[in-house]
């Protein structure tokens, strides 16, 4: 886990913490001492999404929602 600070802190330093990020850092955003957030560095995707990409490649079962009989058992 990176640095922690509070929201306030963040709001205050704003620019010293995104200077950090860009370096690589990891800052992690608090709320009191409850971790609420992570700030990191954006990287693009190493190459773009293309829909339908896996089309004809993955089969769904006709009964891939059927209970499974090892859980018969346990239904109600």
């Amino acid at each position: 886990m990176g640095d922690a600070v509070s929201i306030g802190e963040a709001k205050t330093h704003l620019s010293r913490l995104i200077a950090r990020v860009e370096a690589g850092e990891e800052i992690v955003l608090r709320r009191g001492d409850t971790p609420v957030a992570k700030v990191v560095r954006y990287e693009e995707p190493s190459r773009p999404r293309t829909p339908g990409a896996l089309r004809g490649r993955i089969h769904t079962a006709d009964d891939f929602d059927e209970p499974l009989d090892d859980f018969a058992p346990y239904a109600s």
